[in-house]
């Protein structure tokens, strides 16, 4: 039988408190949090760097446009400067 000896302190408690909020044990913790994080990076190695651009730019959109213009007195306001 294999065993897993986890020497971090901080990892430790961390296994500990996540196997009580599952009602599990620390064993059964982190096999379940390793066997989500591996199939979260064979996911992401299916999908291309660009595919994951763009479903990040669909989550998280631009505003849409001011109409202002961003010119020379737009950044010199910036800092507070007399108009030049």
């Amino acid at each position: 039988m294999a065993s897993l000896y986890i020497k971090n302190a901080d990892t430790a408690d961390l296994a500990r408190e996540v196997a009580g909020l599952l009602g599990t044990s620390k064993t059964a913790a982190v096999h379940d949090a390793l066997l989500h994080r591996k199939r979260m990076l064979e996911t992401e190695k299916r999908t291309s760097i660009h595919d994951r651009f763009a479903a990040w730019r669909a989550a998280h959109p631009l505003g849409e446009p001011t109409g202002l213009e961003a010119d020379k007195a737009f950044y010199d306001s910036l800092n507070d400067e007399d108009d030049d």
